[in-house]
């Protein structure tokens, strides 16, 4: 089949990578010349692992190209799929300036009739608004809700292997399903993972899923402050009440708060959507302040540990993405830290694997960079781990003490709790466990 891919983000990239790995012909279309230079150079824009070599071997065999031409694109394809941002406003709802700038050019630009897939992030009622934008089109142009569901360092296997594939259609032309079923065939071998639902549902589901997981992290940071009051340990707690088979243990991991391009926009877009249909969503609300409190929680503990001033203290951070295996920094918890650390008088020293490029580029602060994690510990009088990166799992604990000025550790992620670092000579505090002084 022929595809063409508008948008060559995150989501871009990844669809029309792994549509390509199926067979289909691919082509990605970008406004921005130096992107598609870049990519056809094979420089992939974003770190996403395999992603570089997935798009090289499409690129290498034919399947996927990238082009700025919109009209020969969408002219040549079966299906269009819309991938451009929708970044959160002010108010907290989706900013769909893009979504309707590339769905009037679809509709400026069909000689057939076409499928045009909204796999961009969009609030309720986005697919009865680009209706009403390509319903100007010289041939009919039939719009299909189709969220993605990709999570960051594991997006290949995810797009690949899918849990579930929605698909929001209204309309009743009887080659659309058709069409969607035979793209999605080679990902459904093992048994179909097709749900067909209207568009108002596929575009609703997207945003409860990453409020629902945002929400478990949520409710375990607010239990996690609490057991570290009553003197319990989140890991037992966690465990226990993970072995629940109605609840499950995933997204039940206490820390410094969640992160990302997804889960601090799409809580807040739902909350949105329900002051705008006049249904308050008090939980995606709570979830939203609760992690905005629990990225302050680092702060607090270094505060304390230091008499409450952090003037003239030198801290080292490991890990400024979000999350591991990825560059990506947008709502990191640590941005936060790091912020709060320099208004207060502190020097800050960082290292991250993938993402330090990203931080330069967006973040004109007053922080050292280093490209050894153990560099950012001379003179430390602490540090902070962030993000959970497997170099960080079990680092040179006898290196750490030896260069640092002060052995004190928070370990925002509970990587290290288990460790029993007090009989190294380290000061230890995790979030909802014990702290040793």
């Amino acid at each position: 089949m022929k595809v063409c891919v508008v948008g060559s983000g995150y989501v871009g990239l990844v669809t029309g990578a792994c549509l390509a790995e199926a067979g289909n012909t691919v082509l990605s279309v970008d406004k921005d010349q130096e992107k598609v230079d870049a990519l056809l150079r094979g420089e992939v824009p974003i770190y996403e692992p395999g992603l570089g070599s997935l798009i090289a071997q499409n690129i290498a065999a034919g399947r996927l190209r990238f082009s700025t031409d919109i009209g020969s694109a969408v002219g040549e394809a079966d299906l269009v799929f819309l991938t451009v941002g929708t970044p959160g406003r002010r108010d907290g709802g989706a900013d769909l300036r893009a979504v309707d700038a590339v769905a009037a050019s679809v509709a400026e630009r069909v000689t057939h009739p076409t499928v045009l897939v909204l796999k961009s992030t969009v609030p309720v009622g986005t697919n009865e608004r680009v209706q009403k934008i390509v319903a100007s089109a010289a041939f009919p142009v039939h719009v299909v809700s189709n969220p993605e569901f990709l999570k960051e360092g594991a997006a290949i296997k995810d797009f690949l292997h899918p849990e579930r594939i929605v698909c929001g259609y209204g309309g009743n032309d009887e080659r659309v399903r058709p069409l969607m079923e035979r793209l999605y065939h080679p990902y459904c071998l093992s048994g179909s993972r097709l749900m067909w639902m209207s568009p108002a549902s596929a575009e609703l589901t997207k945003y409860v899923s990453n409020t629902m997981l945002a929400m478990r992290i949520s409710f375990m940071n607010e239990v996690a402050l609490l057991a570290e009051k009553a003197g319990a340990n989140i890991h037992d707690v966690r465990h226990a009440v993970g072995a629940d088979s109605r609840i499950g243990d995933k997204f039940l991991h206490a820390g410094a708060g969640y992160g990302g391009s997804c889960f601090p926009k799409d809580v807040l877009a739902l909350a949105t959507a329900g002051r705008d249909f006049g249904v308050p969503m008090e939980l995606s609300e709570a979830t939203h302040r609760v992690n905005e409190r629990q990225k302050s929680v680092i702060v607090a503990k270094l505060k304390s540990r230091f008499g409450g001033t952090l003037r003239g203290k030198r801290i080292a951070v490991w890990g400024i993405a979000f999350k591991p295996d990825t560059d990506d920094i947008r709502e990191a918890p640590a941005l936060t830290t790091i912020d709060v650390l320099l208004s207060e008088g502190a020097s800050v020293v960082a290292h991250d694997p993938k993402a330090m490029q990203e931080f330069r580029r967006h973040h004109d602060v007053t922080l050292d960079l280093v490209s050894d994690p153990y560099d950012a510990l001379d003179g430390a009088d602490a540090l902070v781990l962030h993000t959970e990166w497997r170099i960080y799992q079990n680092p040179d604990f006898a290196q750490m003490k030896r260069r640092m000025r002060q052995a004190f550790l928070i370990d925002g992620r509970n990587v290290w709790s288990s460790y029993q670092l007090e009989e190294q000579g380290f000061e230890y505090d995790g979030i909802g466990v014990r702290a040793t002084r």
